[in-house]
């Protein structure tokens, strides 16, 4: 049986997970520099030990009404294809392990959530978890910017 390994986090009430293979680190929320004409839903950058990375406020991304900064708050650093950025999220929940089978293809509707960054939804007990794809969080040409 195949397992896949997630951390959860939370935007408001609704909880999500990411592989954890691409998660790098999970941090507290640092100063946050503005950076200017980026899009509305990179809320700046911040300084990880000498690296400069974008932050993605997740809220902003989905559409999401934007939440209070709490004790909770935090920034999981992702690394995907050699790309560094941060999301914040409202809290991280927990790291456990989903097997291949609790894992359902995402609705045709997608929550209302752009149907690219969605792979699938977990089922734990009665719980759903939507599964995050975020190789496509990133608006291609803020990332092009970054690494040219």
């Amino acid at each position: 049986m195949h397992e896949e390994q997630m951390v959860t986090f939370s935007l408001g009430t609704e909880e999500f997970g990411v592989d954890i293979m691409k998660v790098q680190e999970i941090i507290r929320i640092p100063p946050i520099t503005r950076v200017p004409k980026a899009p509305d839903f990179i809320e700046g950058v911040i300084n990880l030990r000498g690296n400069v990375i974008p932050v993605v406020n997740l809220r902003v991304r989905f559409g999401m009404p934007p939440g209070e900064e709490t004790d909770l708050s935090r920034i999981i650093v992702l690394q995907i294809d050699n790309k560094i950025f941060g999301v914040r999220v409202d809290g991280v929940t927990e790291v456990m392990r989903l097997s291949e089978e609790s894992i359902e293809p995402p609705p045709p509707i997608a929550l209302g959530l752009d149907a690219n960054f969605i792979r699938g939804v977990g089922k734990i007990g009665d719980r759903l978890l939507i599964l995050l794809e975020l190789d496509k969080i990133m608006d291609g040409e803020f990332m092009n910017e970054q690494t040219a």
